[in-house]
């Protein structure tokens, strides 16, 4: 019962981080960066500004669906897919650092040590999918990336499956924005989104059958 109330509890205080600026701030926020893109700046401006915004996705409420589209729409689809790529996956690790330092320190108040240890090994065999299936879902996406820092989930299993997976939605993204009126080519985009998590992890799993030495190290 203790062990299930201090993850209650840590659930809750992670998700009023995620969702009091969402409702605080979205509709401003959101606006502003709607009207910045709207008004086409140039590539040297809007490729930058798209990847910090991708960036400041776990503290502000960005849309980021919409700057990623828009990325497609201003640079085209593989400089576009790459800004939003960039951008996520800096979000993603800003995120794990948030966790590792401030998330596991609340956790290990909440639910123990032990406990922390026995979920961080637990881990290993759902973590990855966690990763994946969450990243194109609002709040989970930011939640899991935090809760992956918190168990201090190895960089190996965390990075790979994020940054494919963050490859995928930014192609099928900057694919509408790119090629909105060309189905064809829309088709292509999505084919991405959806066999780049897949191979995500098709390798994490390779990686976690690789033999390994007693200092869990690979050989």
């Amino acid at each position: 019962m203790r062990r299930a109330a201090g993850w209650t509890v840590f659930g809750l205080i992670l998700l009023a981080l995620i969702l009091i600026p969402f409702f605080g701030f979205q509709a401003p926020i959101a606006a502003g960066a709607e009207s910045f893109l709207r008004s086409r700046p140039s590539g040297w401006i809007a490729g930058p500004a798209i990847t910090l915004l991708l960036a400041s996705d776990l503290l502000l409420p960005i849309p980021s669906s919409l700057v990623s589209t828009t990325a497609g729409l201003l640079l085209g689809l593989w400089a576009g897919a790459l800004a939003s790529f960039t951008g996520m996956t800096l979000g993603c690790l800003a995120g794990y650092a948030i966790g590792a330092r401030a998330g596991r320190g609340v956790a290990r108040r909440l639910v123990g040590p032990a406990e922390l240890d026995r979920v961080a090994r637990a881990s290993e065999r759902f973590g990855v999918w966690m990763i994946v299936l969450f990243r194109a879902v609002p709040v989970l996406a930011e939640a899991s990336v935090v809760f992956a820092g918190t168990i201090r989930m190895p960089m190996r299993s965390f990075l790979a499956p994020a940054a494919l997976s963050n490859l995928g939605i930014s192609v099928a993204y900057a694919g509408v924005g790119a090629y909105s009126a060309n189905v064809a080519s829309f088709l292509v985009a999505l084919a991405g989104a959806v066999a780049l998590p897949a191979a995500a992890m098709l390798v994490s799993r390779w990686i976690s059958a690789l033999p390994r030495g007693k200092d869990g190290n690979i050989r």
